[in-house]
């Protein structure tokens, strides 16, 4: 039988639950959800088809600005790959700005905080990148890298 709002209250139910694991992990291993987010293997393929290892670097930012964006000629990769890319953004920056790191809004989306308070959705600048072109990879990081 199908009641819609008994199956609007379970994915919003399913999307809470989901949201407090993924929470739960990232406070008991920071480290560990820190390497599963930077795996961003569809990405890392496309950068070596072109010649690029990305090296969690703020260059590999602007490395990956310079691509030729093939893949927006099949809309089934798009919005995967710019996952993948606000996943490696948020890795970079991570890795590179001190007091940065991963937080989980209710909803489930994984973002990054700054040590300034400063909340970043990386995964929606990532899939607006993969897209669109804009905003660049290295700009966000940029913006983020002022505080």
């Amino acid at each position: 039988m199908n009641i819609p709002f008994l199956a609007n209250w379970r994915s919003r139910h399913d999307t809470e639950q989901g949201a407090g694991r993924l929470a739960a992990a990232l406070a008991e291993d920071p480290e560990g959800i820190n390497e599963l987010f930077g795996e961003c293997e569809m990405l890392r393929a496309h950068a070596r088809s072109a010649g690029l290892e990305l090296d969690e670097t703020p260059r590999s930012l602007e490395d990956l600005d310079q691509l030729m964006p093939r893949w927006r000629r099949d809309p089934e990769i798009t919005p995967w790959l710019g996952n993948d890319a606000g996943f490696y953004l948020g890795t970079v920056i991570i890795r590179s700005i001190p007091g940065a790191g991963w937080q989980v809004w209710p909803n489930g989306q994984p973002m990054i905080r700054l040590a300034s308070g400063r909340e970043l959705n990386v995964v929606e600048s990532g899939v607006s990148w993969a897209m669109t072109g804009s905003p660049e990879l290295s700009q966000a990081y940029a913006e983020a890298s002022e505080g």
